[in-house]
């Protein structure tokens, strides 16, 4: 499959499957796979873990160094996971670049609720879920996929919008 070197990132609330997604897509597109939450502060991680939600000042500094990472991977193209909730988060992960795509993956909060209630081992309470979907502003230019499919339906669904 042509690589077509550009940044793609993979956004949505959590637990809507933009890891698992993100991998089985760098995989065929042969692009390397970064996950946004590993790029968060300590501080961040902590919050969430006790049931806070982040706010705009909290997310920031990891929108900043998300948006350092994709620089960095402009010549060679990535697959970046990352919530981008809001417009204006989208606009910071994009600046300074050229060819950035975002994939929304798409689901109903009872869809996404019952995954994360079934998820075992992730910082984020299912309590949180709820103002993720109060923070989302669903984007006007990217690319909007279902995700009441298989990963693997998923993935060529996203693969026939981007070729």
């Amino acid at each position: 499959m042509e690589n077509k070197k550009e940044i793609l990132f993979v956004m949505g609330v959590s637990g809507s499957g933009k890891t698992t997604i993100g991998k089985l897509l760098a995989e065929k597109l042969e692009l390397p796979f970064f996950d946004g939450d590993a790029y968060h502060p300590k501080a961040n991680v902590e919050k969430m873990a006790e049931g806070h939600p982040l706010n705009d000042e909290d997310r920031k500094g990891w929108l900043h160094r998300l948006n350092e990472l994709a620089k960095k991977q402009a010549l060679d193209g990535a697959i970046i996971a990352c919530s981008a909730l809001k417009s204006q988060y989208r606009e910071q992960l994009r600046q300074g670049l050229h060819t950035v795509e975002f994939i929304y993956l798409e689901g109903s909060f009872d869809l996404i609720s019952e995954r994360l209630a079934n998820r075992k081992g992730h910082f984020m309470p299912t309590a949180l879920l709820r103002s993720q979907f109060d923070a989302l502003e669903i984007p006007k230019h990217a690319i909007s996929v279902s995700i009441d499919a298989t990963p693997s339906e998923v993935v060529e669904n996203i693969l026939k919008e981007i070729s």
